[in-house]
C-alpha cells in the first residue's frame, strides 16, 4: 500500500524513522539491509524514471520530505525518491528495469542483522558455521518463548502442594478408606441407606486380594457375616455381595469366614422366603465359598446344601437361579476331576485326599439331579442349553441308564438336533465352518450317541 504524499510528508521524528545520515545506497541486485529501524534512498546513478530526468538525489531532497516505501510480501516498483525501510528484499527486475522491493525472508533477515552493514545475500557469502549459529540463535528463541508460554499454563508442583496444603486435601489409602467404610457399616448413627452405601463401596475394594486380607483383619469380615442375619433384605442382599467379593480366590479369607458361621447363614438364606435379589447375592457368596475349598463343599454336604439347591427348583420365581445352580454343581465336579487327573506332588497328594472326602457326585446322583439337569433342555436360551448339555455330558457316566429310559429327554434331543443343523448350516453359508451353533450340534450328537 503507497502512502498518501500528506503522510510521506510527516517529518522522520512523526514517522518514528531515523534521520537521513542513516540512509545508504543500494549497490547490489538482491540486497536485504541490516535488520535495524534505518532507511534506504535510491541513489541517482542507479535509478532514472521514464523521462529520463534525473532523480531527486539526497542533496536536492530535504530529508523530511522523503516518501517512504511499505513493502509487503509481494514484489513492488520502488518509485524515484522513495526511502527503503532496512530489512527489505530489494532486487532489479531485468525485464522491466525497475527495482522493486518486499520483505525480507526470515533467515536472510536474521543473518544480515548478525552481520551488519551491506550483506551479500549469495547463498554462496555465508559460511555453515554463520548459518548454524543463526539456526541455534532462533531455536533458543523458541525455546525460551515455550518455556514462558507454559509458565503462564501451569503452576509449579511446589505451589500446588501449598495449595493442597492450604485445603487440607490428603489423599487416603485403601486401608484408611475401609476403616471408615467399616466404621460407617456399623455405626447405629448411620441411616439404612447410609449403610447399604457403606457396603456397596466396600464391595468394590475388597475383591483385590490383600485388601480381602486387610478387611478381615480389621474385623470387617465378621461384621457382614453378622450382616446377613438383618431383618432388611437391602442390607441382606449387600451384605451378601461383599462376602462374595471377599471369598473369590482367597483362601485366608474362606477359611475365616466358614469358622465364622457364614455358610449356615448363607443356606438359611436359600432355604427361606426371601427376595429373588437376596438370594442371587447369597448363591454368589456361597459359589465364592465352595470352589477349590474341598472342606467348605464337604461341610455344605453335610448341612444339607445340595436338598437346598434342589429346593430352589421348586420354588417360583427363581427359574433364573436355575442355570447359575447348574453351573455350580458342574464346575465342582469338573475341578475334582481335573484335580484327579493332574500330576501328584506331596502338596497336591493331600489336596486330592481332601477332595476324595466330598462325596458330591453319589449325592447328585442319589438326589434325582440327573433328572433335574436334563429338563433345563427344554429352555429356549442357547447359552443355557450349552451350560446344561455339558452338565449332562459330566453326568452321563453317572446317570446313562437314567437318560435312556427318559423319553422326554430323548424327544428333546431329537428336537436340538434339527434346530441346530439348519442353525450351523446357516453359520457354514455365511463362512463360519467352526460357529458356535456346530459345537452345540456336536454336543447333542455325541449325547444322543452315548445313549444308543
Amino acid at each position: 500500500m503507497t502512502p498518501t504524499s500528506s503522510l510521506g510528508r510527516l517529518s522522520s521524528e512523526q514517522r518514528g524513522f531515523p534521520h537521513s545520515k542513516d540512509f545508504f545506497p543500494l549497490d547490489l541486485p538482491h540486497l536485504c539491509h541490516s535488520h535495524e529501524f534505518a532507511l534506504t534512498k535510491i541513489e541517482e546513478s542507479d535509478i532514472k524514471d521514464d523521462s529520463r530526468k534525473e532523480p531527486i538525489t539526497e542533496d536536492d531532497a530535504d530529508p523530511e520530505d522523503l516518501e517512504v516505501f511499505y513493502p509487503t510480501h509481494q514484489w513492488q516498483t520502488i518509485h524515484p525518491g522513495q526511502a527503503v525501510p532496512a530489512g527489505s528484499h530489494v532486487r532489479l527486475n531485468l525485464q522491466t528495469g525497475d527495482r522493486e522491493a518486499k520483505l525480507c525472508s526470515l533467515i536472510k533477515c536474521f543473518v544480515s542483522s548478525a552481520r551488519l552493514g551491506k550483506v551479500d545475500v549469495d547463498s554462496n557469502s555465508f559460511t555453515s558455521q554463520e548459518l548454524k549459529k543463526a539456526l541455534a540463535k532462533m531455536k533458543e528463541s523458541e525455546k525460551a518463548e515455550r518455556k514462558e508460554e507454559v509458565r503462564k499454563k501451569f503452576r509449579p508442583i511446589e505451589q500446588l502442594k501449598e495449595e493442597f496444603e492450604k485445603l487440607n486435601v490428603k489423599m487416603e489409602t485403601d486401608y484408611e478408606i475401609m476403616v471408615k467404610l467399616i466404621s460407617k457399616f456399623n455405626s447405629s448413627a448411620s441411616t439404612l441407606d447410609e449403610k447399604v452405601a457403606a457396603l456397596y463401596d466396600l464391595e468394590y475394594y475388597v475383591h483385590q486380594v490383600d485388601n480381602a486380607k486387610d478387611f478381615l483383619s480389621m474385623g470387617g469380615l465378621q461384621l457382614v457375616i453378622d450382616g446377613l442375619n438383618s431383618t432388611e433384605a437391602a442390607l441382606k442382599e449387600h451384605a451378601a455381595f461383599v462376602l462374595g467379593a471377599a471369598l473369590s480366590s482367597n483362601p485366608k479369607v474362606q477359611i475365616e469366614a466358614i469358622e465364622g458361621g457364614a455358610l449356615q447363614k448363607l443356606l438359611v438364606i436359600l432355604a427361606t422366603e426371601q427376595p429373588l435379589s437376596v438370594k442371587k447375592k447369597a448363591l454368589f457368596a456361597l459359589s465364592s465359598m465352595l470352589r477349590h475349598f474341598p472342606y467348605a463343599q464337604q461341610q455344605f454336604l453335610k448341612l444339607g446344601g445340595l436338598q437346598v439347591l434342589r429346593s430352589l427348583f421348586r420354588q417360583k420365581g427363581m427359574d433364573t437361579l436355575h442355570v447359575r445352580v447348574v453351573t455350580l454343581l458342574y464346575d465342582l465336579i469338573v475341578e475334582k476331576m481335573l484335580l484327579e487327573d493332574s500330576q501328584h506332588g506331596d502338596q497336591m497328594a493331600e489336596k486330592i485326599q481332601q477332595y476324595r472326602q466330598v462325596k458330591l457326585v453319589p449325592a447328585v446322583v442319589e438326589q434325582d439331579w440327573c433328572v433335574v439337569v436334563s429338563n433345563l433342555l427344554a429352555m429356549p436360551e442357547h447359552d443355557t442349553r450349552e451350560k446344561v448339555l455339558k452338565m449332562v455330558g459330566v453326568l452321563m457316566a453317572f446317570c446313562k441308564e437314567r437318560y435312556r429310559g427318559d423319553q422326554a429327554l430323548g424327544t428333546t434331543l431329537s428336537l436340538l438336533r434339527s434346530e441346530y443343523e439348519e442353525l450351523a448350516a446357516e453359520e457354514q453359508r455365511e463362512g463360519d465352518k467352526d460357529g458356535y451353533f456346530k459345537e452345540l450340534l456336536g454336543s447333542v450328537n455325541t449325547i444322543i450317541q452315548e445313549l444308543r
